[in-house]
């Protein structure tokens, strides 16, 4: 379909100023996706409501991708806006950024945010603590209006860091904003997406592309999905927790062979975590299986080998999620880090390593995580 023409007209008059623009006759979205054997699927996950375009908007957010160890994209705070550089995280609940009162190292060479600045600021009266798997932070709570992916959250509450671990100087991102659920956010703070919803700003569920290889490209999309990020099927996780964006894996396999998580194991899909994250003895059995050892803590490979290397599969919910050694390893010169790493629960972390490969929708609506593949 012709989309637009630019048509002079001088000295004629406007009757006779007509430009004709041929219709295309092409397939429906509806009749593409019937092809394809998706539109029961699709109807069933997104039903249509004509008057939905009147009352949602869709905040489609882009992320830079740091050598593929994270993505962060660009918000912003206050009246006039304070634009500050945070990871999107599925594996945490609140958003928080430095501000003018933190003299830590890590807020020293980061953006700060200065309540002054803003005539929609109001202290919260609330302290804030946030540990993660790299270090803490220690600040309090307030309310302003945050802008993510064009749509503005008038009287979101956020954080404003005082203290940050030394870890975090090394971050590119400034801060972090949490998209879990309201029931692990830190002293009761309302996460942003949730924030969104309930003031009818967007439809409940978002959905995450991770770029490959640090090219661009990756978003988080609020409000809406991007077919053209993932290829086939999306196949439907129910959560077994809503805190973190949980679900239960049923087995990792080498060659059909149960080699971690032997009779299922609990999992979150994390954006903000780097690797894949699971208990010493299960990770020592999955990087056995591809040939690595032990160097410096780093299990690693000579990167010669990856072609010979095995695929490791993941199976959730009775469907195979294969990863193939291209996939899950770093290169670091003449050797490869593997992806694999170990935790200190029993708990699995599925991150940027299975999600670059796997396309992810977060759904709210009925407490469900879709993957696909990423194209």
């Amino acid at each position: 379909i012709m989309k637009w023409a630019i048509v002079l007209c001088a000295m004629v008059a406007l009757s006779e100023c007509l430009v004709r623009v041929p219709l295309i006759k092409g397939k429906t979205a509806r009749e593409s996706l019937e092809e394809k054997g998706l539109w029961e699927e699709y109807r069933k996950r997104y039903p249509y409501n004509p008057t939905d375009k009147f009352g949602y908007a869709v905040g489609d957010e882009q992320m830079t991708n740091d050598a593929d160890l994270a993505y962060f994209g660009v918000i912003s705070i206050g009246t006039p806006p304070q634009s500050f550089k945070v990871i999107f995280d599925t594996g945490s609940s609140n958003l928080w950024v430095p501000s003018v009162y933190c003299s830590s190292a890590a807020c020293n060479n980061h953006q700060k945010f200065s309540p002054s600045l803003s005539s929609t600021y109001k202290n919260a009266g609330k302290p804030l603590r946030i540990r993660y798997g790299t270090g803490s932070m220690t600040g309090f709570l307030a309310y302003d209006t945050v802008e993510v992916g064009g749509i503005q959250v008038p009287k979101q509450i956020f954080g404003l860091s005082q203290t940050e671990a030394p870890f975090m100087s090394h971050m590119k991102a400034d801060g972090i904003l949490g998209l879990a659920f309201p029931r692990l956010a830190a002293s009761g703070a309302q996460p942003v997406f949730n924030n969104m919803v309930k003031q009818g700003l967007v439809q409940d569920y978002f959905s995450v592309y991770l770029s490959r290889n640090a090219v661009a490209g990756s978003e988080v999309i609020f409000g809406g999905v991007d077919n053209s990020h993932y290829t086939g099927a999306i196949t439907w996780v129910p959560l077994s927790a809503e805190t973190y964006w949980q679900i239960t894996v049923d087995s990792i396999t080498v060659n059909g062979n149960v080699i971690a998580c032997h009779g299922g194991c609990q999992a979150i899909v994390d954006t903000g975590t780097s690797l894949i994250i699971g208990p010493t003895s299960d990770i020592s059995s999955i990087n056995s299986a591809v040939g690595a050892t032990m160097n410096n803590g780093d299990a690693v490979v000579n990167c010669k080998d990856i072609s010979s290397m095995p695929d490791i599969t993941i199976n959730i919910h009775g469907h195979a999620f294969t990863l193939p050694a291209s996939t899950y390893l770093h290169s670091q010169g003449y050797s490869c880090r593997t992806g694999f790493s170990h935790g200190r629960s029993n708990l699995w972390i599925l991150g940027d390593v299975f999600l670059r490969e796997y396309y992810s929708i977060y759904n709210m609506a009925d407490n469900s995580v879709g993957l696909a593949k990423s194209v």
